[in-house]
């Protein structure tokens, strides 16, 4: 099955043809840098990360570009109430970025380009548009003349004659037309700034994503993502002032991800219902949370909920459990060659995740086909004499599916979880019952390597550390 996605644009899903075969360029927004990143920022991060390891898993190069927008209204209200500059609270928020980014398994982008350092070639592209008659300067603000753009509103699929102007646009007299939307900003008295031909300032928020397209990856990209959220009207001003310039699309593929609710909820400040990524890390692991974001499909809401966690947290135990036990058997096992049946059944099991992949990155499909394969890894260890070549097998299945999806727990010294301990001394006393005398003995070998100690009593097992 060749790949396919949905995009945004279109509202269906196309076979996907890059700009230039076997190379991908791809840009995804990155977050404002005023404060910790939250789960919802973390959506975003985490499947597009997955979509770009699978890309270059089938054969692909990705250039992959993901900004930090590091100066807006937001950073400055903060250094103004923390006393300390912007580019101090950005240089703070960006470092716990990467923090967060490395403990969930994020690889770094190719370029994580930063708003300051691009301010020239913001500038650039601004004048431009002002050359070519697409923005006008007012009262030393820069706006976008949205009506010379016909095709503003395609993107989103918006009926621009009935936009609430006021809670998603803003407002401003000083604008030809209410649609129209700042690409400079005047600073204020105090404020950082940067000196342009329209006077000191600083830009908008939507220019800063062209720009940085362009210097980056140039006039038109494979793949734009983000959130549901910046659809409108983020995205559908970049396609304006991009394509305004080029006369090309910005992008063959817009991609979209869906909101997180929290208990069914909307996430916001005003409920207080806000939960970051650091917060989170303190109670769960993050490959428990990345195997949540990657259980329902991106395009769909998602619901964050002690339950659904909990859902998380179980699967997560039984596939890592699985693979300790691979790593277990295969450190005594005995050689031989690997049976066909099982080759065939991996390959089988394989080609479903990439089939469900193929199928405009279905991760919750994927991931049904990595739980095929921890079922099928456990039934070929319920026998008393496994191969090697056979566990090699099974062991390099988990590790292509785990370079993609990310959740393994690839910690040999970790200690395990009391629920991992108690499911291994079930299913040794299983065994037992069934006269697996093999197996049981794997599985104290197993717990006595991991500190783990058993002692048989009138009352049943019990356990302890060492």
């Amino acid at each position: 099955m060749t790949l396919r996605v949905y995009n945004t644009l279109t509202q269906t899903k196309e076979e996907f043809v890059p700009l230039e075969p076997g190379k991908i360029k791809m840009y995804v927004c990155g977050p404002t840098v005023y404060d910790y990143i939250h789960i919802g920022n973390a959506r975003p991060l985490i499947f597009f990360d997955a979509v770009r390891k699978y890309l270059i898993s089938s054969g692909y190069e990705v250039k992959y570009v993901v900004n930090f927008t590091d100066v807006d209204d937001k950073l400055i209200r903060k250094a103004e109430q923390t006393d300390k500059t912007v580019p101090e609270i950005a240089d703070f928020f960006i470092q716990s970025y990467f923090e967060d980014a490395v403990a969930l398994g994020i690889s770094e982008a190719t370029v994580h380009p930063r708003v300051t350092d691009n301010i020239p070639e913001i500038i650039d592209f601004i004048r431009e548009l002002v050359d070519h008659g697409f923005a006008y300067e007012n009262g030393g603000d820069v706006f976008y003349r949205t009506g010379r753009f016909p095709e503003y509103g395609k993107l989103s699929h918006q009926n621009l004659d009935e936009l609430q102007f006021g809670t998603r646009v803003e407002v401003d007299d000083r604008k030809e037309s209410p649609q129209d939307f700042v690409l400079w900003k005047q600073a204020k008295p105090g404020e950082i700034s940067w000196p342009s031909p329209w006077g000191a300032g600083r830009p908008g928020w939507h220019i800063e994503c062209s720009a940085m397209v362009h210097k980056y990856l140039g006039e038109a990209i494979d793949i734009h993502g983000g959130g549901q959220d910046l659809q409108f009207p983020h995205h559908e001003c970049e396609v304006a002032q991009t394509e305004a310039l080029t006369g090309q699309p910005l992008a063959r593929y817009w991609m979209h991800n869906g909101y997180i609710h929290i208990n069914e909820q909307k996430m916001s400040k005003s409920l207080g219902n806000g939960l970051n990524v650091k917060q989170l890390l303190e109670t769960v692991r993050p490959q428990v949370f990345r195997l949540f974001i990657l259980a329902t499909h991106y395009r769909n809401p998602l619901n964050f909920s002690n339950d659904t966690m909990k859902q998380a947290e179980g699967g997560w135990e039984r596939i890592n459990h699985c693979v300790e036990n691979l790593r277990h058997r295969l450190s005594s096992a005995a050689p031989g060659e690997a049976e066909r049946e099982l080759q065939e059944a991996i390959r089988a099991i394989e080609e479903k995740f990439k089939d469900k992949m193929n199928d405009d990155f279905n991760t919750p499909d994927a991931v049904t086909a990595l739980f095929d394969l921890v079922s099928e890894a456990n039934h070929y260890m319920q026998r008393q004499e496994v191969t090697e070549a056979s566990l090699r097998l099974l062991m390099e299945a988990f590790d292509r599916m785990d370079q993609v999806l990310g959740v393994l727990d690839n910690s040999s010294s970790g200690d395990l979880m009391d629920e991992e301990i108690e499911q291994l001394i079930q299913e040794r006393t299983d065994a037992r019952k069934a006269k697996n005398w093999a197996r049981a003995d794997e599985i104290r070998d197993l717990l006595t390597e991991r500190g783990i100690l058993l002692e048989d009593t009138a009352q049943g097992i019990r356990w302890r550390r060492k």
